[in-house]
């Protein structure tokens, strides 16, 4: 069986990939996800469905920045995996730069992501470069 680290590490994986279709089979259909409000281009708050999490927060970021996604430490509890780690980057048109720390308590049920909670500082979203 897999565990909740590992299915959050293919997590990392698809988003490092940019693979979609590994990400939508990631997240069950009933997938619950919180961003962090502040987070800019209105992407913060809560995002119901796999649909609404990649098209409206994960493919809006990605048209806007050009950030990687660095987890860098897994803590499993149960069915959740709290992941910390790092966004850096920079916006698209050059003017922002990124470096926001973030923790992720990703929950899994039956191999897939049940809900993802993101902190991160929004504010390091937003200092140019």
């Amino acid at each position: 069986m897999t565990t909740p680290t590992e299915v959050a590490q293919r997590f990392y994986r698809a988003l490092a990939e940019g693979d979609g279709q590994a990400l939508f089979d990631l997240l069950t259909d009933d997938f619950e996800g919180v961003v962090s409000k502040g987070m800019p281009h209105g992407v913060g708050g809560e995002h119901h469905g796999r649909v609404a999490m990649i098209s409206a927060v994960w493919g809006r970021i990605d048209s806007v920045y050009d950030v990687e996604v660095e987890p860098a430490e897994f803590l499993p509890t149960g069915d959740r995996v709290v992941v910390l780690g790092a966004y850096r980057g920079s916006a698209r048109a050059g003017d922002t730069a990124v470096d926001a720390a973030f923790a992720h308590i990703i929950t899994v049920k039956n191999n897939q992501i049940t809900a993802l909670h993101q902190i991160t500082d929004t504010v390091r979203w937003t200092i140019p470069a």
